[in-house]
């Protein structure tokens, strides 16, 4: 049993130690741990530093690529290490490394494909009064859309099976939280909760500039991902509402013009119903061919699921590169 802890981080050279020295190197039924952080571009020390306070391998980026594609590279190149269970955690000191231990704990007994750490949010010292309420009633809206019943949403502290890693891909570009969470709801997988603890904060977050940006941004990415995973349900409903108007308006101008007199009262209704009319056919038909779009890639993803199973790296001593982005090790270190 191979667990892999992974680090997505940029810039983090100051609080990487703290970070690396928490994280348990054993644990009852795991018999092998490796932690491998994730170097987001940064343009300090965060590689080097760490290796020298215990990451077994970072995997750089050249460019900053944002913490969507950090988190999915990480979790590739942990499968590709042969990883049975993948724990993610933030660079910055908010989960407490001791805790790995409980959230592992359903999966190593066979409970759960993925475990959220639920930060309690409402009774979190940690957040302002507005963050608290903010965080659960956007869980509360966010479980409803990924069917779940996950009390803390957007948590960052999560453990994978290699059955739900296999499966993970991130399309979303600003984070990965409530993607993988819908995906996982979308495709039935067993998600469980465990309540933790979280550290002060060290500093201002990098992903969003204040609450309400971050909720602007968590609703595009709910939007996208919903039509992305939904989309024949999405497009169904939306064109059902605008042919239902249109069919309303058409029926009117119809009524008035067999049965009433004064017709040219509602000529209007002819062009604002057809208009209404025409635009939800097109979306219903959009509908049913995103539908077969989404049948299609499940089919591309049972095939790169199985090749990502396949393609595990043999020799790690030899491992300086993995699909582009450099790697780097006790075999390899910075130079």
């Amino acid at each position: 049993m191979k667990l892999a802890i992974q680090i997505p981080a940029f810039n983090e050279a100051e609080h990487l130690p703290e970070v690396l020295a928490e994280l348990p190197h054993e644990l009852p039924g795991v018999d092998e741990i490796f932690i491998v952080v994730v170097d987001d571009g940064s343009s300090d020390s965060t590689a080097k530093v760490a290796l020298e306070h215990g990451a077994d391998f970072v995997l750089r980026h050249r460019k900053n690529r944002g913490l969507s594609k950090a988190f999915i590279n990480g979790i590739q190149f942990c499968l590709a290490l042969g990883a049975d269970i993948i724990v993610n955690t933030d660079a910055d000191n908010q989960y407490p490394g001791g805790q790995i231990e409980q959230l592992i704990a359903p999966i190593l007994a066979n409970k759960a494909d993925m475990v959220i750490g639920d930060r309690q949010t409402l009774e979190n010292k940690n957040f302002s009064p507005f963050k608290r309420v903010m965080e659960h009633v956007g869980s509360s809206f966010i479980r409803r859309v990924s069917a779940t019943d996950v009390p803390d949403t957007v948590s960052g502290f999560r453990a994978f099976s290699r059955y739900s890693a296999l499966r993970l891909q991130v399309y979303n570009p600003y984070s990965y939280t409530l993607e993988t969470l819908i995906q996982a709801g979308k495709g039935q997988m067993q998600i469980e909760h465990v309540p933790i603890t979280t550290n002060a904060a060290t500093r201002a977050s990098r992903l969003h500039k204040g609450m309400l940006n971050f909720m602007w941004r968590q609703t595009g990415a709910i939007t996208r991902s919903y039509v992305l995973y939904q989309p024949l349900r999405t497009f169904l409903s939306i064109g059902g509402l605008l042919f239902l108007a249109g069919a309303i308006l058409l029926g009117r101008f119809l009524f008035n013009y067999l049965f009433l007199e004064g017709v040219n009262r509602y000529v209007q209704s002819v062009s604002i119903g057809g208009t209404f009319l025409v635009a939800g056919i097109m979306l219903m038909m959009f509908g049913f061919l995103g539908d077969a779009i989404r049948a299609n890639r499940q089919i591309s993803e049972e095939t790169m699921i199985r090749q990502r199973d396949l393609s595990r790296i043999e020799d790690v001593t030899q491992l300086s590169d993995y699909h582009g982005h450099p790697v780097f090790s006790k075999f390899n270190p910075v130079k």
